[in-house]
């Protein structure tokens, strides 16, 4: 029966294919994963009033919360000319890794019904539900960037120009697009694993917060050289510098290549481990 089934090209189900072909299969279900995507992106939030206006609403509302709080009531951005917008590029850009990497630990149990009833790799899953948080990112940059320009008519105020570097910014969020698929996948695998991770992950987010200077200018606020530098390259720091440099004019966040180069080192890391540690759980994924 066995050279029956292998002579008419059928395979065992549950068992995980060789690296290469998984990477092909995934591929090959590219529109698959598009659909999903941006039907997912559509479906959010269609049961409230606003519908999809609060995908651009809840990072508003929170950098308000933040530049009142940190820029106005605690001062937290010295060393920086535009507090309000460099406040309120941090929020917007830390919530795009935040909710890719939430959603990315929720593919799998989200969506079991699906992996239990359907043949297709695994790894679909993680990748749309990143996609759908790229796909709700956009109309939010560009409110980003409409207050931070804004924001440089306030007193006391450094105005944020519009210049060519803007022409950067889609490089840096594509980069930090791989960077969090390669997260979901890791966060994906570990809840599959141990769902009590899921707990977990709000507070570790939390963390990395305030260690990555979403709030604040992480080398004019931490007073000692080797923790300064080692959360400055960082990951989600880099990126959040990266996407500083390209909107804002601060002249503490230059373009600089190194960060760049960081940036893409982080995300091919990233995707690399990430999908290496997802793809060796495929076979186990519905089944635990």
């Amino acid at each position: 029966m066995r050279a029956v089934a292998v002579a008419s090209g059928l395979r065992q189900m549950g068992v995980r294919p060789p690296v290469g072909e998984y990477v092909r299969s995934v591929w090959a279900r590219r529109a698959f994963i598009r659909t999903l995507g941006s039907a997912k992106a559509y479906a959010r939030n269609q049961g409230s009033y606003l519908g999809q206006l609060w995908s651009v609403l809840n990072p508003l509302l929170n950098s308000i919360v933040y530049v009142v709080i940190f820029g106005v009531i605690v001062p937290t951005t010295r060393g920086v000319n535009n507090g309000i917008a460099f406040i309120v590029v941090g929020v917007f850009i830390y919530r795009f890794f935040e909710s890719s990497v939430s959603a990315g630990a929720n593919s799998l149990k989200g969506n079991l019904n699906l992996v239990r009833s359907v043949h297709f790799p695994r790894a679909s899953l993680p990748v749309s539900t990143t996609l759908t948080e790229l796909t709700t990112l956009g109309p939010a940059l560009a409110v980003m960037c409409a207050i931070a320009w804004l924001s440089g008519l306030l007193p006391e105020m450094e105005e944020v120009p519009i210049t060519w570097r803007l022409l950067l910014l889609p490089v840096a969020i594509g980069l930090m697009f791989v960077f969090n698929m390669g997260c979901a996948f890791l966060v994906a695998r570990w809840v599959a694993i141990t769902p009590d991770l899921n707990n977990v992950i709000p507070f570790v987010l939390r963390f990395v917060f305030y260690g990555s200077g979403v709030l604040f200018s992480i080398e004019h606020i931490v007073k000692y050289p080797v923790i300064s530098h080692v959360l400055a390259y960082q990951p989600v720091a880099v990126f959040l510098n990266l996407t500083r440099s390209t909107v804002l004019d601060e002249p503490s966040i230059p373009l600089d290549w190194t960060m760049w180069v960081a940036g893409a080192v982080w995300a091919v890391l990233a995707l690399g481990i990430g999908f290496l540690a997802f793809w060796r759980g495929e076979e186990r994924y519905g089944r635990e």
